[in-house]
């Protein structure tokens, strides 16, 4: 898949916009605002952003750095594959192809700095902005409907085992996280006369079972793993509903519960820890006591001890407790 000139074109067009300044997309002022990927987090950390806590800088253990990185990589080298299938599909197959990146006004590819937006959402009473970008956006030709539609792309690594992209993953379905990052992909790009009410979530694995693998095999343990989501307008009210409740809470003062099992995640873990009322602590101790008894696997009570855990180091280190905001 070689093609030199498509490669020089990619890096010219990074080359133009990370040298003019004047490009930078900068999320809103003055307004509370939500990345997607932020769009099934933790309520309770989210609010603790809205109420002026800091992100936390913790240091990541060298290898995760790898790890994300790698996971960037991956998503540039699907971009690139795309890029290559537009321009060479028509003479392997005798046709134009059905799908293409969308461009900006400067013929740049709907993806990464080039798809950046900041949008000002009004909303249940609330006002907010969302900020991001994503994987991509194309327009797919669909002979049953004989016009374009839009269709959003996202990208996703998996990079602990082969098995991740198998069968089996492919009956649960995309996880949740991702599903509500492209609803909120679609609030942002979509428009009434120009909807994007179709994503595609790829996932693929870093992690190969076999350099030599037969048919069988590589059916069984593909190194991919393709869902095609619908996005109605209710998927969409449901985030954006969801958005503008932690706005509402966070302005009135009144915290939403703290899910223990996206502890993991949450980038505001002591501003959370700290704010917890008495009756809050409580009711989360006796929450991963229940865990604890239960039969439920052991890798799926390990979650919320340890975010007990942490919550009582962190007390503890601050030696007083916050009350709740």
């Amino acid at each position: 898949m070689y093609d030199d000139a498509l490669d020089a074109q990619i890096h010219k067009w990074y080359y133009d916009y990370l040298t003019d300044k004047s490009r930078k997309v900068w999320p809103p002022r003055g307004i509370p605002y939500f990345s997607p990927s932020a769009a099934n987090s933790d309520a309770r950390g989210l609010y603790e952003k809205m109420r002026g806590a800091k992100k936390e800088q913790t240091e990541r253990p060298p290898h995760q750095g790898r790890w994300v990185r790698l996971g960037t990589s991956i998503g540039d080298m699907i971009q690139r594959d795309v890029l290559f299938a537009e321009q060479h599909y028509a003479r392997h197959m005798g046709e134009n192809p059905p799908f293409k990146f969308e461009r900006n006004g400067l013929g740049e590819p709907l993806f990464e700095e080039f798809a950046k937006v900041s949008k000002i959402a009004e909303h249940a009473g609330q006002t907010f902005g969302l900020y991001g970008t994503g994987d991509g956006i194309m327009r797919v030709y669909v002979p049953e409907l004989g016009r374009e539609i839009r269709v959003g792309l996202e990208v996703k690594s998996k990079q602990t085992t082969y098995s991740m992209t198998s069968g089996f993953s492919a009956r649960k379905g995309p996880k949740e996280d991702h599903v509500k990052q492209c609803i909120t992909y679609s609030a942002m790009y979509g428009t009434p006369s120009d909807p994007l009410d179709y994503y595609v979530i790829l996932y693929v694995n870093g992690s190969k079972k076999a350099w030599e693998m037969t048919p069988e095999d590589f059916e069984k343990s593909p190194d991919i793993l393709a869902f095609g989501l619908h996005i109605t307008d209710e998927m969409r009210t449901e985030v954006l509903d969801h958005f503008a409740g932690i706005v509402a809470a966070a302005e009135a003062g009144e915290p939403p519960k703290l899910d223990i099992d996206k502890w993991t995640f949450n980038n505001f873990k002591q501003a959370c820890a700290l704010s917890l009322s008495p009756s809050e602590l409580a009711e989360i101790e006796r929450q991963v006591a229940a865990l604890q008894r239960s039969n439920l696997p052991d890798h799926k009570k390990r979650g919320p001890a340890q975010a007990l855990a942490d919550i009582h180091r962190i007390r503890a280190e601050h030696g007083a407790v916050k009350e709740a905001a």
